[in-house]
């Protein structure tokens, strides 16, 4: 009986016929598993060789950022193989990303040969579990064949399931049920079980209830039943799990602090048998909290497995010193954290650079203007450079500043701002209501948000438009007049009203685009459609960020108060159209959430301001405000070689800036890492624009420009009414020029494209 072996007895035979798959598995003799090369265990450091040969048992190991936790991960697995003579298929890796799981496999596979490492099963949480649902599905209500519903499949059932049940879809909104659905499933909380404390709740449990009927109708599952089933099917199978169990001598856990609650009961129930089960990560670096995650699994292992091994990895590979002093500096600050000190052996290094920009087209000025030194030095390449930021409407500025310099960048983790769908839905808006007959913005946005008008109805639109020799945007002008519109009995009952309560707004838009400035268009049609209500389908930092986008547009929208909508327009098209500018030898703009894993020679954090690092929305929320410092230092240690952190005075844009105030997190830097800005100054000083070796501040990136030439130092060179000429605008007019952060900012007329706000040193002009 599989329930009698002993912990640590093999019992191959009765497996293999388990696993078939087995059989394919190469037979080590203990001769040919102790002749295998270890030399990579000399090649440790005396933490990591203390982790890759740590005896049976539960071990945590607690892994700083660049302590080499991927290589102690891979090294474990091959000394499990080629020491202890542990069969491949006895070993269960698991981690969080297919790439993570390829770079290990690979890894081991070069340590070892491809023979000894075949049958270990390593990936993904939901690649394995989703194997062990299809072996196991006799015990499960789905078919071996289910399907695997993603997320525009699961958002389309909760909609159709919310629209049968009569809700309030404004009320109860798809995408936002789902989320609690989902929590709940990353909770192990069941459909009966689901707690009730408000209205909301019973809706949710009701939705939730029939949700998972029609999911097991179609023999399907969503991402996180993969996960709820399999550790389900382990809690409640006694012989299911002990078969497994009993199969994998050793479990292997990378990025633990980032387990929700049902993966930790998935691990613990799998190491059940042997115990012998091997943890890493850093609860320091958890900073996924809003997607289920919870550091808080590392004190529970240590509860569950109270004999547990735990190694702090504490060498750091990656930084200079001056760098993780700052970054121990901010995460020391964190309650109840277990301590440890990083240290590097590649010497203090630069200290970091802060920089306070006058606003915030200064402080994305300021980073391209570096970027470009640093790259002019030789010191980097472009590549080596990222600059990461709170949130994903904080590059549009950064963006900008690259394209207007004609300097290619990589954009990580989201759409380029112009192709954000929020973005192009408000673009589309204005554009509609500066000129009706833009059939394309029409089609975008006639159903944004829902208003009942369906595929029939635009058809028989478009259809009337045709006939009368117009278009759809003119009838729909003159559907505004209701029931005595020419076109009102065109369109049945139920298709007319919508159109004419369509047709009302969009009366009132191409009116005021005619008087208005585009700010004052951008509000009526956020506030006449509901547009925030239609963003913020729930409180998930995807919505608010969505939002954040619409706003970040609004600014723009600001800075043309003075100018016609036109112009505002062509602006916004040059800019989209340019955002195809790409290379692969180009600094990143990232994300921190992003950033996390990632390394960079140098790195800059911008908005360094209170209420972006911190986000405001943790002000009032202690463990949220915990995951913000701990989202800082994640920021902090992706630096190998220099740091740069940026604020700006004022944010907002122009006609709608703001005061700011520095990170509170700037009071935990020790003062002596600091340079470019004194704790009791709020101005910048001259030395601000002094490179980190005392490079002057009039070195740019040479770089070939687009004509191929090295872009031109501009000094004070421009006044009103200097002709100039532009590689890519044609000729223009210099309006005004005035100096900023140490460059020459000019406003130039072009004929081509209106008027353009520069920076001389990096616009290639040339004076005609």
């Amino acid at each position: 009986m599989l329930g009698a072996q002993q912990p640590g007895r093999r019992q191959t035979s009765a497996l293999r016929s388990t696993f078939p798959g087995m059989d394919n598995c190469p037979r080590l003799t203990l001769y040919n598993v102790n002749t295998m090369n270890l030399d990579f265990i000399n090649k440790l450091n005396p933490q990591q060789r203390s982790a890759v040969t740590a005896a049976d048992g539960p071990v945590i190991v607690v892994a700083g950022p660049g302590s080499g936790k991927t290589r102690v991960l891979t090294q474990r697995i091959a000394y499990l193989i080629a020491h202890e003579g542990v069969r491949p298929w006895q070993i269960l890796a698991v981690t969080f990303t297919n790439k993570a799981a390829k770079e290990m496999d690979e890894r081991v596979k070069s340590i070892l040969n491809e023979q000894a490492t075949d049958g270990i099963m390593l990936g993904t949480f939901h690649s394995i579990c989703a194997r062990i649902l299809r072996r196991e599905s006799e015990h499960l209500p789905i078919e071996q064949n289910f399907v695997i519903f993603d997320s525009d499949d699961q958002q389309s059932l909760t909609k159709a399931i919310i629209r049968e049940m009569n809700l309030n879809e404004k009320l109860y909104r798809a995408q936002s049920v789902h989320a609690s659905i989902s929590r709940a499933k990353n909770e192990l909380i069941l459909p009966d079980d689901f707690p009730i404390n408000t209205y909301r709740d019973e809706v949710v449990k009701r939705v939730y209830t029939e949700y998972q009927k029609r999911l097991i109708a179609s023999n399907a599952v969503d991402f996180d039943d993969i996960l709820v089933y399999t550790a389900q099917l382990m809690e409640d199978n006694i012989p299911v799990r002990e078969k497994y169990a009993q199969r994998f001598r050793h479990v292997l856990v990378d990025e633990f602090q980032d387990t929700n609650l049902a993966q930790y009961a998935l691990v613990k129930h799998l190491a059940s048998y042997h115990k012998n089960i091997f943890c890493v990560g850093d609860p320091d670096q958890s900073v996924y909290g809003w997607r289920g995650a919870d550091y808080r699994n590392i004190r529970r292992f240590e509860q569950d497995f109270p004999d547990a091994k735990v190694i702090l990895l504490e060498q750091n590979y990656r930084s200079h010193q001056n760098i993780l002093d700052v970054a121990m500096g901010v995460i020391d600050r964190a309650s109840n954290r277990r301590k440890k000190r990083l240290f590097s052996d590649r010497g203090a290094g630069e200290k970091i650079f802060f920089y306070e920009a006058r606003d915030d087209f200064g402080e994305a000025s300021f980073v391209v203007d570096t970027i470009a030194q640093l790259v002019a030095s030789g010191d980097f390449e472009p590549k080596d450079c990222a600059v990461m930021y709170r949130t994903n409407s904080m590059s549009r500025l950064l963006e900008e500043a690259f394209l207007q310099a004609r300097l290619p960048y990589k954009l990580v983790g989201a759409q380029r701002f112009y192709g954000r769908r929020e973005v192009k839905d408000m673009i589309a808006f204005l554009r509609l209501a500066h000129n009706p007959a833009d059939e394309a913005a029409l089609g975008r946005i006639i159903n944004v948000p829902p208003r009942g008008i369906g595929e029939k109805t635009l058809t028989t639109l478009h259809m009337v438009a045709r006939q009368n020799n117009t278009n759809a945007g003119s009838v729909l002008l003159n559907l505004a007049h209701g029931s005595e519109s020419n076109f009102y009995k065109s369109f049945t009952g139920r298709a007319a009203l919508p159109l004419s309560d369509f047709g009302g707004m969009f009366a009132n838009w191409h009116a005021l685009s005619k008087v208005g400035t585009a700010a004052e268009l951008f509000d009526r049609i956020v506030r006449d459609i509901n547009y925030k209500e239609h963003i913020i389908e729930d409180d998930s930092e995807e919505s608010l960020d969505r939002w954040e986008n619409v706003q970040e547009l609004k600014r723009l929208a600001l800075e043309y108060s003075t100018r016609t909508i036109d112009e505002f327009l062509e602006n916004v098209a040059l800019i989209a159209d340019q955002d195809t500018l790409t290379d692969a030898n180009a600094p990143t703009l990232l994300t921190l959430h992003a950033a996390k894993g990632l390394e960079y020679g140098a790195v800059f954090i911008v908005g360094f301001d209170d209420g972006i690092i911190p986000h405001s929305r943790s002000f009032d929320e202690p463990e949220q405000m915990e995951e913000e410092r701990r989202l800082f230092y994640v920021g902090i240690t992706r630096a190998k070689d220099r740091l740069y952190l940026l604020r700006a005075i004022q944010r907002g844009g122009r006609g709608m800036a703001e005061e700011t105030f520095p990170s509170r997190f700037m009071d935990d830097i020790p003062t002596d890492m600091l340079v470019g800005r004194t704790r009791t100054g709020r101005s910048p000083s001259s030395s601000l624009r002094i490179g980190m070796r005392g490079a002057p501040a009039d070195i740019k990136w040479t770089l070939p420009s687009p004509t191929g030439k090295p872009a031109p130092v501009i000094q004070a060179l421009y006044k009103a009414g200097t002709r100039v000429q532009h590689p890519v605008w044609g000729d223009g007019i210099v309006l005004d020029s005035r100096m900023q952060d140490g460059d020459e900012i000019i406003d130039v007329v072009f004929e081509l494209v209106g008027i353009k706000r520069l920076a001389a040193s990096l616009a290639n002009l040339k004076i005609i």
